[in-house]
């Protein structure tokens, strides 16, 4: 085995499904960027591929582009970890691997059905193999019930991995969220008649299985990854991983209020929601700032920068875009006004980037250093790292950009569509005529071009960095600590 050479000699097996994983991660990825170009173009031009490909489709699919992207990067990155945190190999190597064919090949249907059938009569039959209709969670009941199927053969070939093995701390916070993580997503498939009701179960998903679970999920990688990038204390990760869940069960479900602000739900949600709805995200920056001055007092060492960086972007990208971002607009005296806005959209796409995109990246580096060999991927490497870099600049001035131009565009959308409009519909239609709405989402497309070069260039350094590097990570360290 050369170091320097991509080689998967040098991966466990569980490693090796994680690398699947991975790279329908990136495949998905950069089919989200693609169709979020289309859409913010069809609002500069509404006419663009009319009849062919519709602005509520092409929609669709950016939406459900971003979740499974980011879902299968979760995945590959706790099979990634699974088997060096319990000590043993992975268990049920052969189940791990069907259920990533079976879920790719789902997947690709269920895109090819949104693209060519879209819509279907107003029967059950619509609902089980075209569309249920609901936004964000529009697959097809079949769909729904093979990403729990999944969700639970992942929870077996984990649960029972540790069990065979050494728990730990992180471990047990992982297994216990990956119930939930299988259970949630059984929220949306309640159906009522009742709109407020239908409501009520749709948000238990969007936010308690997207912003809950995962949000767990990612504090149970970061701590993992901290103690890989600069061998952070395990104590101090576990300990600020257990307030994260403390506050998850403490403000997290009692946060999911603010989604039930206008959908008829009792009164008492616009306190309970609007006070609980911005502390998750704080101890997941506490963790990395404690862990990176543990590590500076102790002789602060990482043989992986680009990894380190993406997990330092993701506890700011987290605590600002969950966090701040979703705290502003999310007071029911202010969501009254932005709610349904493009300050909606600034918030999520802040949120989603900072929480979970940032981390799957981090993994990506992670994986692809082992994957040569575990060389050095620090200071010094060859070509000196500049495409890491600039992707890291691109993707982050690309992002900030599009969530301070739909913030502007909210924010007239909110003036002049709720506050002087009243929520009419002429309202609506008058506010996404004005000029700073316009401007606004012309700068949304300019800083999506920049996103995208960084999502290319992301792409390109994964495959190339560490290439030609032949000195092992570990001599490097003992080098830096001698």
């Amino acid at each position: 085995m050369q170091p320097g050479v991509i080689d998967s000699r040098n991966l466990s097996p569980g490693q090796r499904v994680a690398v699947k994983y991975f790279i329908a991660a990136l495949v998905l990825f950069l089919a989200q960027v693609v169709f979020g170009l289309i859409i913010g173009l069809q609002y500069l031009m509404p006419d663009l591929f009319l009849g062919s490909l519709d602005f509520s489709t092409a929609r669709m699919v950016h939406i459900n582009a971003m979740i499974v992207w980011m879902l299968f990067g979760f995945i590959g990155s706790i099979y990634w970890l699974v088997e060096e945190e319990a000590g043993v190999s992975l268990v049920g190597q052969w189940l791990a691997n069907l259920i990533f064919w079976v879920f790719s090949i789902a997947v690709s249907v269920v895109v090819v059905v949104y693209l060519f059938v879209q819509y279907g009569p107003g029967e059950h039959s619509s609902l089980w193999l075209i569309n249920e209709g609901r936004e964000y969670i529009e697959a097809p009941r079949w769909a729904d019930i093979g990403i729990v199927v999944c969700m639970l053969a992942f929870f077996y070939n984990i649960a029972a991995t540790f069990m065979k093995g050494k728990w730990s701390g992180i471990s047990g916070v992982l297994v216990l969220d990956l119930v939930a993580l299988a259970g949630l997503y059984l929220a949306g498939m309640f159906y009522s008649t009742n709109i407020s009701m239908d409501q009520y179960w749709w948000w238990w998903v969007i936010h308690l299985w997207v912003e809950a679970t995962w949000e767990v999920l990612v504090g149970c990688i970061m701590a993992w990854g901290l103690i890989k990038t600069i061998g952070a204390k395990r104590k101090i990760v576990t300990t600020w991983l257990y307030i994260e869940v403390a506050l998850m069960f403490g403000s997290g479900i009692l946060g999911l209020g603010h989604h039930y602000f206008w959908i008829g739900t009792p009164e008492y949600w616009l306190t309970v929601g609007g006070f609980f709805s911005a502390l998750e995200p704080v101890p997941l920056v506490a963790m990395v700032v404690h862990a990176i001055y543990d590590a500076g007092v102790h002789r602060f060492k990482s043989g992986n920068h680009p990894a380190l960086a993406w997990l330092i972007a993701h506890a700011f990208g987290n605590f600002f875009g969950a966090g701040v971002w979703g705290f502003m607009h999310t007071l029911p005296q202010i969501n009254l006004y932005t709610h349904g806005t493009q300050w909606s959209a600034s918030h999520g796409h802040l949120a989603f980037f900072g929480a979970y995109a940032t981390i799957n990246i981090a993994v990506f580096y992670l994986a692809i250093q082992k994957w040569r060999g575990n060389v050095w991927m620090s200071a010094g490497m060859p070509g000196n790292g500049w495409k890491w870099k600039w992707s890291l600049a691109l993707l982050n001035l690309g992002m900030i950009g599009m969530t301070m131009a739909l913030l502007i565009s909210g924010y007239e959308q909110s003036f002049v569509e709720r506050a002087l409009g009243g929520s009419t519909w002429s309202a609506y239609f008058q506010a996404q005529q004005t000029a700073w709405f316009v401007q606004g989402m012309f700068w949304r497309q300019v800083f999506g071009y920049i996103f995208a070069i960084g999502t290319v260039l992301l792409i390109w350094d994964l495959l190339t960095v560490g290439r030609g590097e032949h000195r092992p990570q570990a001599q490097l360290e003992e080098v830096m600590t001698a």
